[in-house]
């Protein structure tokens, strides 16, 4: 880890580009240690899925920076293991709707336990004010996320 884990990084643009990156690093500590049942680009379409409620494939590509021939492929690959179905747009009956099935719900989170089941042990190590401050940070994080949601 680079830096002073003692000092707070000077200001909120620093701050948030550590969080990211310290984020990032556990994701990756979490997926390279866990044998997943479903590959990580798989997981992370299902996830995003989830957060969406129901999406068109081309905002799903949009999100995810790819191509929509390249997002139908992935949707397929989900519809055909039944994680994800397709509805008509109520907006506009020419336009499919990409939602999560209740067997995806299941599948994300066995994935989630999967790999939090990675990061338990050094959790447990920590102190338990050291747990008790990641729990804040995890319920501060719940709030960015929601007032991202609010703000698009």
């Amino acid at each position: 880890m680079t830096g002073n884990p003692a000092r707070p990084p000077a200001t909120d643009s620093a701050l948030a580009a550590d969080l990211l990156s310290v984020v990032a690093r556990i994701n990756r500590l979490a997926t390279q240690r866990v044998r997943m049942q479903l590959p990580f680009a798989q997981a992370r379409l299902l996830s995003m899925i989830e957060d969406q409620d129901a999406a068109r494939i081309s905002d799903l590509a949009v999100l995810d920076h790819c191509s929509q021939p390249t997002m139908t492929a992935q949707v397929r690959r989900l519809e055909l293991a039944g994680l994800v179905s397709r509805t008509t747009d109520p907006t506009d009956a020419r336009a499919v709707l990409i939602s999560i099935t209740p067997e995806g719900v299941a599948m994300l989170a066995d994935v989630r336990a999967d790999r939090g089941a990675v990061i338990d042990p050094y959790l447990e190590r920590l102190p338990e004010a050291d747990r008790q401050t990641l729990a804040d940070a995890v319920r501060v994080m719940r709030s960015l996320l929601e007032d991202a949601q609010q703000h698009r």
